[in-house]
């Protein structure tokens, strides 16, 4: 768990507009935004790794999955591509959401 997060918040500094693009119109400072969940995603990984720190990193993961929620549905209600796949895709990452919650709870 703490490799795909850390793994997972990387990109975040790679290819932000990539990010930028499911961003919600109603968040705020949208770049910043990008950054601070990429950075969170490492920093809370990286204290996955640590018995000492587990259950800290747990529960900020936790945090960061209920904050980038709203970014996951927008990218749901505003997909467009007209790809049956890929919005499929979209459809059942939103649930997942609530499985990779409880995978991160068990860390508490």
């Amino acid at each position: 768990m703490a490799g795909m997060y850390i793994l997972a918040g990387i990109p975040h500094f790679w290819k932000p507009k990539a990010y930028l693009k499911i961003m919600p119109p109603y968040i705020p400072f949208p770049l910043a935004m990008v950054y601070l969940s990429g950075a969170l995603e490492i920093l809370f990984g990286v204290l996955l790794l640590l018995p000492e720190t587990q259950s800290i990193g747990a529960w900020g993961i936790i945090t960061v999955l209920i904050g980038v929620f709203p970014a996951n549905f927008h990218m749901v209600i505003t997909d467009n591509r007209k790809r049956l796949f890929y919005t499929i895709m979209l459809w059942l990452r939103l649930p997942l959401q609530g499985w990779l919650v409880y995978w991160a709870w068990l860390f508490t």
